[in-house]
């Protein structure tokens, strides 16, 4: 080795504290870093704050499971993400985004909801959705699992209809089981049925498993449905730019349930199909979904019970983190900070 390099390097690096960096983002990334090990665990180390004042984007946790139809404990799911730290910082090392730049975002906690009453759930998630909306405030949810995001599309989509990303490894446009039709296999048909999302601009991926036969609601509404096996032939290149036709450039959703991934990657989930997308692939297409126009997201359905190794949160957190990276641009692109 190059002995006079080798000194250059030692007088530079030796002493360097971790945030002396030449790189301005990444050094502003790693000095907005928060401490790992003391204060309150919020979402994606996000600044907790009561209320909706001064802030562009909430991160909001919706502890409910009352909706579900196999096993329950997704109502654990926020909490299981928010104590999973961010490790280094909010910087997303391919895009080069730091959501925390582009806007004002904080952890308002959770929807204060009891899991008695399904349908009291379902309104209760509703009306504090609608304050959200009133506040021009944009949400980023942890749930719960996927029947909170009916209520939550029901607010933001009240004055326009939302297209929609949604992965997946079910539709979620089934009937009513039992006399109950609000459960978390049925969502989105009730979202279409209400007015709120636009069937004809719904992209929904990863889907796969026996329940197709419950599916029929999405193929007979106009919905995009990209099978598992579909996505692996098609690449995440044919998918993205498929979803962008559908989608064109009116407001969209993006709604992420865990399991649309292969329970290798998380097992902690109510429903779990086997042979699902990848973590890989997963962080691949949301990351190049960049300049949709999204108003809003969820990441659903961990239920960390189901796994001891804590994969699972860390994949749901993970997840949020890229969908807040594109609510957050989207956001700031309207404002005109990206411009």
């Amino acid at each position: 080795m190059d002995k006079q390099k080798l000194a250059a390097l030692r007088n530079k690096y030796r002493e360097q504290a971790y945030h002396e960096v030449d790189d301005p983002e990444h050094k502003k990334a790693m000095l907005g870093a928060t401490d790992m090990l003391s204060g309150i665990a919020t979402l994606l180390d996000a600044p907790y704050q009561e209320g909706l004042d001064a802030i562009d984007i909430a991160l909001i946790g919706v502890p409910f499971d009352s909706g579900v139809v196999h096993r329950t404990g997704a109502r654990f799911g926020p909490r299981a993400i928010r104590d999973i730290s961010m490790s280094v910082g909010p910087f997303n090392h391919q895009t080069r985004v730091n959501p925390f730049d582009l806007c004002s975002i904080a952890d308002v906690g959770d929807v204060p909801l009891h899991g008695f009453s399904l349908e009291e759930g379902i309104q209760t998630i509703e009306q504090y959705y609608h304050r959200v909306m009133d506040a021009s405030v944009m949400p980023v949810s942890a749930g719960g699992d996927h029947s909170v995001t009916y209520p939550i599309m029901k607010a933001v989509g009240h004055n326009k209809p939302l297209g929609m990303v949604h992965v997946d490894a079910h539709c979620d446009t089934m009937g009513s089981l039992e006399d109950h039709k609000f459960h978390h296999g049925g969502p989105f048909r009730h979202a279409v049925l209400d007015g709120v999302l636009d069937p004809e601009r719904c992209v929904q991926i990863g889907i796969r498993g026996a329940a197709e036969v419950c599916w029929e609601f999405s193929y007979a509404s106009g919905m995009t449905v990209i099978p598992v096996q579909d996505f692996h032939n098609m690449g995440v290149e044919a998918v993205v730019k498929k979803t962008r036709e559908v989608l064109g450039d009116g407001p969209a959703y993006i709604t992420f349930d865990v399991d649309g991934l292969d329970p290798a990657y998380a097992p902690g989930t109510g429903t779990p199909e086997i042979g699902g997308l990848s973590t890989a692939d997963a962080i691949q297409l949301l990351r190049r979904l960049r300049g949709l126009n999204f108003v809003g997201g969820d990441l659903v359905e961990v239920a960390p019970q189901y796994d001891t190794s804590t994969n699972t949160a860390q994949v749901g957190k993970q997840m949020l983190f890229e969908i807040l990276c594109l609510v957050a641009e989207s956001k700031a692109a309207r404002q005109g900070v990206l411009l």
